[in-house]
């Protein structure tokens, strides 16, 4: 299992989460975005569908009616009723839950940079588990980093 930690600095949440599903979807996998929040879960959801033109990304709610059609689902829990292989933490907080993806990626900001060594230093202990650190670069894009 890969996870992949997004240091946020430049784009704020939404942005990302765009950005890193849009990737996911080219790579015709399926994705589940995971936020407690409620009123955040429905600002990703806006941002998705309000790409513009014919590039929107369809989405919808782990608990609504036909969720395992969507492509994207967004939920509180790392449950993916679409089958989704792939999660994006968008709130910054790991659930153990989502050592059961075969990659997750967990966007934290500064203000979560302390508790993202910590959980850095946890999974790394783990043998079933590959750790990788993403830093956005000035031009918008992501770099591997150390």
């Amino acid at each position: 299992m890969l996870v992949d930690f997004y240091q946020l600095s430049r784009d704020p949440v939404d942005v990302t989460v765009v950005k890193l599903a849009r990737k996911v979807m080219q790579a015709g996998e399926r994705l589940l975005v995971v936020a407690a929040d409620e009123g955040l879960r429905t600002r990703l959801g806006d941002a998705l569908w309000q790409q513009g033109g014919g590039s929107f990304l369809a989405n919808g709610l782990a608990d609504a009616p036909h969720a395992a059609r969507q492509p994207i689902l967004i939920s509180d829990a790392c449950e993916a009723p679409n089958d989704a292989r792939m999660v994006i933490l968008a709130d910054g907080q790991w659930r153990d839950e989502a050592s059961a993806f075969d990659r997750a990626m967990l966007l934290f900001d500064a203000d979560a940079t302390e508790a993202a060594r910590d959980l850095w230093r946890t999974l790394s202990a783990r043998n079933d588990i590959k750790n990788r650190i993403f830093k956005q670069t000035p031009e918008g894009g992501w770099r591997e980093g150390r």
